[in-house]
């Protein structure tokens, strides 16, 4: 399957946006999960419109605001403790088998409130089967704590190429989690942004990438995270079309390693 994260950008609907998706050949989306960069109180309901546009949910994005907040002793740790728990929730209401989580930058450390904080979002998420993929950027060190901490099957990895390549590519995330991998987040760096381009757009080394997926035995959906932020001179039709010839390549990619 080929899949893409539906908040990249442009003003059109998310009804007549999951239309274009399908349109452009993808099989499934992954769904920004909450009220923020536009999408208002309604989020839950593009479910729906997604699937009645032919294209499956892969996975939603938990929000992303209160990351660093996780071991707070407030209410501002309580409130992305609570939001979490919540994602988790939605995902068994609504039949979605992952949840992608950011765990906190490295200079705000997962403390031992924190780690008991995500001890009971694991343990929701296995009362539920649903599967937390927790993802990399600059929290290389928050991560291993969190992965080596919890060993349960529903608390797994989420791979962001350009995360990798940007923060931390010295460190083998796939040496260390390649068989965890349980979402991808694949983009390239580069633009004004320096991260959420087209792939082969950036630098990132997408032949070792994609060999690295494919050797730890990913078997999920090959899924883009860009943004039409170096793009908004084209429509989203050709954008969409644009990033589907790439994912496709990409694609193409992991099943030549296998015949190799």
């Amino acid at each position: 399957m080929i899949g893409i994260y539906d908040c990249f950008g442009y003003d059109v609907p998310f009804s007549e946006r999951y239309k274009l998706i399908k349109d452009a050949g993808f099989d499934c989306v992954m769904l920004w999960w909450s009220d923020k960069f536009g999408r208002g109180s309604g989020y839950r309901e593009d479910v729906k419109l997604a699937r009645n546009a032919g294209v499956t949910v892969e996975n939603i994005h938990a929000p992303v605001h209160e990351q660093n907040n996780l071991s707070m002793d407030d209410r501002n740790g309580e409130s992305v403790y609570q939001s979490y728990l919540q994602c988790v929730q939605d995902c068994n209401e609504y039949g979605i088998p992952t949840v992608v989580i950011h765990l906190p930058d490295d200079n705000y450390p997962v403390s031992d409130l924190g780690l008991k904080r995500i001890e009971t979002i694991v343990q929701q998420a296995e009362n539920c089967d649903v599967k937390i993929a927790f993802e990399n950027l600059g929290n290389i060190r928050n991560l291993e704590l969190v992965l080596k901490t919890f060993k349960s099957p529903n608390a797994g990895f989420c791979y962001d190429s350009c995360h990798h390549a940007n923060y931390a590519p010295q460190c083998d995330l796939f040496e260390k989690y390649g068989d965890r991998l349980a979402a991808l987040h694949l983009h390239d760096n580069g633009g004004k942004n320096n991260q959420h381009r087209l792939p082969f757009d950036g630098k990132v080394s997408w032949e070792t990438v994609i060999k690295k997926i494919t050797l730890a035995g990913y078997k999920g959906a090959t899924s883009l995270e860009p943004m039409n932020w170096d793009y908004e001179d084209i429509s989203i039709r050709e954008f969409l079309e644009r990033a589907f010839r790439k994912a496709q390549k990409l694609d193409d990619m992991r099943k030549l390693v296998l015949t190799l």
